[in-house]
């Protein structure tokens, strides 16, 4: 076979191969390159629940404090918080109520305060931790970041004249309706000594408040 002969059989080969692409591609067919169908899907946004990335939080409480033999009351106080991390968050307070002797002065003349009506205060510094952070849903449509969370910490409680150490611990719930502010409940035990007539005994004293809080 003469060169002539060979040029004329490579270029016979490759126009038997070229033709039949350029058909398919001509005549519109999809090659195995090629798509077939192309999905329309509408792509949706989704923003991840998230606490604010401001580190601090101020607020306002109120609720129930129970003192141990002497039934419950309206407590009130306000609250700093400061976030260490997304997790742990360290926490001060002070609140106060007022407690009544009154059951005891159907009992006992004169009662056991020096009056009916005596002031307890208290102030403490804890350490809290988010435990179960989340979503509540309000209809279909509409969802908040939550975060159940356990606290615990030590401070100082001031009544009928004493000054005693306290240790604090319980858990509570919070609910961001924006990035600055929240909605509180929360549950604290409480637990200090008090000496009274003449007797010292430890106390456990729970609590049950509801607040407002701002962060910034």
């Amino acid at each position: 076979m003469n060169v002539k002969s060979t040029v004329g059989l490579l270029m016979a080969a490759a126009i038997g191969v070229a033709a039949p692409q350029a058909w398919a591609q001509g005549s519109g067919t999809p090659t195995a390159s090629e798509q077939v169908i192309v999905p329309e899907v509408a792509r949706r946004e989704i923003k991840p629940p998230r606490f604010p990335s401001k580190d601090f939080e101020v607020g306002a409480f109120v609720g129930t404090y129970s003192a141990e033999n002497f039934g419950a009351s309206l407590v009130y106080g306000l609250r700093l918080g400061y976030f260490l991390t997304e997790d742990f968050f360290a926490e001060a307070v002070y609140a106060t109520t007022e407690v009544s002797d009154e059951n005891f002065r159907q009992i006992l003349p004169g009662g056991v305060f020096p009056e009916p009506n005596e002031t307890l205060s208290y102030y403490n510094l804890s350490l809290g931790y988010n435990l179960l952070p989340g979503e509540v849903f309000f209809g279909s449509g509409v969802a908040k970041a939550s975060a159940l969370y356990v606290i615990a910490g030590i401070g100082s409680t001031r009544f009928l004249e004493q000054r005693q150490q306290t240790l604090n611990f319980g858990f509570g719930m919070r609910l961001l309706f924006t990035d600055r502010f929240a909605l509180q409940v929360d549950v604290r035990d409480h637990v200090f000594s008090l000496d009274l007539l003449g007797k010292r005994e430890s106390t456990q004293n729970l609590e049950l408040t509801f607040g407002a809080a701002y962060y910034f």
